[in-house]
Order: structure tokens, then C-alpha cells, then sequence
């Protein structure tokens, strides 16, 4: 295939170059001033401190419409923490069905299967771009999956098929998928996400969320393993209520709850949860429009309906580069981040470093759909100056 004629440096750029998929961008208008009443040098424990905290729950349960017999907790290391907690607390009663195509998915299997050592464990899987077949499931067990795969762009398109009778636990990990989609809360038991993700807040803290059957099987089963105290959620076999009212298993970070309380804010003063989807929803509409006139360029997921709108990952199709051998594949995206990075225009946005060669853009709802689409013709140039380039070596 001849190589087409690089066209001219684009003249605009986005206002925000922040495309991270974590920690991701900062809410439009965000600055400083956003974090001056932030309760610091004070103890978390403190009246003050501890309001802080429970705001941000109770925020958090009105904004996304989490029913009141589900407790919501502040726990530390963010999602990673979040659903450890989870796995290292409440598997082990009974099998576990654990669901991957993407390389968190991949990490829970390992966590399950290696470090837990889970005796009846059914791995179902897929390669990224592809879901498996979610219908395999067996909802008697307890079930470990992501909603949206972070580093594969790929999402589960529905809830039909999560069984509303279940006997074991279904246990998500929502980190990408919260204020970005709906989630059927009636039909999870166990739910994660980190502030640094769909909110653009800062890390290291996570979220967990229990239903009253997650709460009954923390009560009534002790795993036969020793847990860390972060782990703990249970003191002589009831549940810490504390840790679920604005007391935290450790001491967070004031500063970064403060973040994370104007991103709550910010997203009630829009319009609330559906303002949220609707801007991701929009900036994803914006990417298959550029998508669909590129020649060069592709959807990772191979399913419409599954694509992910927010960690919206792309794989390259030209035959140029389909024809380098894979070392050299990986090379041009990570070109295109540097070379874009150094205009200013884009940062961060090289697909995962296990996942297939290509380019990954954030579209949640702190995205603006018009950096995105002044971000579209520099990647279009960007590439086509890549391919230049390494021809010629």
C-alpha cells in the first residue's frame, strides 16, 4: 500500500490534553480553589473529619441510586484494595466462577487461583476485544467479574444474564463502569470502584459497596486464611459498622476525600447520574464518527454493543502495520503518545502494556466531547508521521 502524503501539523488543540485512563482527567473548570475546605491537620476521626467522609458516602448513594440496605464503605488502595477485600473476606463457601478478557480480570484469577489457592474454581475467559460466553455461569457459585474491562475496552453489554435468584455472591469490580453506566444494584452483591477513574479524583482510596447477603455471608463464614487488618470487615463475626458510617480501616488522605467530594458536587450541579452517562455515552458517539471515516483505525471490541465508553481502546488495521512484526507494532503507538505528548495535545494514551499494540482514549464524563474531537485529526497526523518515519529507517 503506497503511503498517503502526511498533511499539515493541525492548527488546534485540546484545551485539556489529559486522555489518561487513570488517574483521569480532572472535572471541567476544576483548579486549586476546589480544595479549600479541606479538612487538614486534623485527625480523620475527628467531628469534622469524619462529616467529610460520610458525606462522601451518602453522596455517593444518592447520586448513583444505591439502595439503603446496601452499606457503603472508604477502604484503602483503591479498587485493587476494594476487591481484594472482597475476595479475601467472602470466597471460599462455595465454588467460584471467576470471568476474564482483559488483564484485571486476569489478576483476580491469579489472586483466586494462586494466592487463595480455591480448590473449585471455573475460569471463563476470553481474549481481549471478545466477552465469553456469559451465559456459562453458574449463578449456585459465587461469581468474580468486571463490568467494563479497563485495558480491553470491552464491557458487559447487559444484566440479563445475572440471575436475580442466585445462591452464591455476584462480586464486580466497577472501577471504569460507575458513574459511567448503569448498574443493576438489585443484582450485585459486591461492588468496587476508586475515585480516580469516572470522577477524576485522586488515588488511593477505593469504594466498596455489600448487599445484605454479602453482609449475611461476612457474618456467618470465617475463611480458613489469615487476614491483613486492611482486609477486616468483621469484628467476632458482625460486621464493623463503623467503616461503613465514615470511620475508615486506615487513615485516608483528607485532602484527596476533599477531591472527591467536588467531583460528587460537580456531577449533582450537571445533572446527576444520567448527565454523567450521557457525556461519556456522547464522547463515545464522538469516537465512532472519527473511527468510521478513518482508514487506519478500529474499535478493539469486536462487538458494537460491548464497546466500552470510557476506556475506549483501539487497534491499528492498516496493512503497513500489520505487516511489521510485533516488536515494531508496539513501537508506533508508543511513538504517537510521545510525539503528541511533546505538542501538548495528548498524553497517555498507549493501550495497556499487555494488551495488543494501539492506542487507548478516556471518554468519561470529564472528558469534553470537543478535545476529543480536536484531539482526532492530530492522531490522524501523528500516524501517518510515524509511518513516514519508519519507513524510511
Amino acid at each position: 500500500m503506497p503511503a498517503k502524503k502526511v498533511v499539515g501539523r493541525p492548527s488546534s488543540i485540546p484545551k485539556n490534553p489529559c486522555f489518561s485512563s487513570g488517574p483521569c482527567a480532572k472535572r471541567p473548570g476544576w483548579s486549586l480553589e476546589c480544595l479549600e475546605n479541606a479538612v487538614l491537620g486534623r485527625s480523620h476521626r475527628s467531628k469534622a473529619g469524619k462529616a467529610k467522609l460520610k458525606e462522601i458516602l451518602d453522596r455517593s448513594r444518592d447520586l448513583l441510586g444505591i439502595p439503603q440496605d446496601y452499606r457503603i464503605g472508604i477502604v484503602p488502595a483503591s479498587d485493587t484494595g476494594a476487591i481484594e477485600m472482597a475476595l479475601w473476606s467472602l470466597l471460599g463457601q462455595r465454588g467460584v466462577d471467576v470471568l476474564s478478557w482483559e488483564s484485571f480480570g486476569e489478576a483476580w484469577v491469579s489472586d483466586i487461583s494462586k494466592q487463595l489457592k480455591l480448590e473449585d474454581v471455573n475460569i471463563i475467559n476470553a481474549d481481549y476485544g471478545k466477552l465469553p460466553d456469559l451465559f456459562e455461569v453458574d449463578w449456585a457459585r459465587d461469581v468474580v467479574f468486571t463490568w467494563n474491562g479497563t485495558t480491553s475496552g470491552v464491557r458487559v453489554p447487559n444484566d440479563e444474564w445475572i440471575d436475580s435468584d442466585r445462591g452464591g455472591l455476584a462480586i464486580c469490580d466497577a472501577t471504569s463502569a460507575v458513574f459511567a453506566m448503569s448498574l443493576p444494584w438489585d443484582k450485585l452483591d459486591v461492588v468496587t470502584w476508586s475515585w480516580q477513574k469516572v470522577m477524576g479524583g485522586e488515588g488511593q482510596h477505593g469504594m466498596i459497596v455489600l448487599s445484605a447477603r454479602a453482609v449475611e455471608r461476612l457474618e456467618t463464614f470465617s475463611p480458613t486464611w489469615p487476614l491483613p487488618k486492611i482486609f477486616r470487615l468483621t469484628n467476632g463475626s458482625k460486621l464493623i459498622e463503623g467503616i461503613f458510617e465514615g470511620e475508615t480501616i486506615n487513615t485516608p488522605s483528607m485532602l484527596c476525600a476533599e477531591d472527591a467530594l467536588d467531583g460528587l458536587r460537580w456531577a449533582e450541579s450537571i445533572g446527576g447520574l444520567n448527565a454523567l452517562i450521557g457525556r461519556s455515552c456522547s464522547n463515545l458517539e464522538a469516537i465512532v464518527d472519527w473511527v468510521e471515516k478513518s482508514d487506519w483505525i478500529t474499535f478493539l471490541a469486536e462487538d458494537p454493543a460491548a464497546r466500552s465508553n470510557t476506556s475506549v481502546c483501539l487497534s491499528i488495521v492498516d496493512p503497513w502495520f500489520r505487516s511489521l512484526d510485533p516488536k515494531l507494532q508496539s513501537m508506533v503507538p508508543k511513538r504517537i503518545e510521545t510525539l503528541l505528548g511533546s505538542e501538548g495535545v495528548a498524553h497517555d494514551i498507549n493501550g495497556y502494556r499487555s494488551a495488543p499494540p494501539g492506542l487507548r482514549l478516556w471518554a468519561g464524563a470529564t472528558v469534553e466531547r470537543s478535545d476529543l474531537e480536536a484531539l482526532f485529526p492530530w492522531l490522524d497526523w501523528a500516524y501517518l508521521m510515524i509511518r513516514e518515519e519508519m519507513t524510511k529507517e
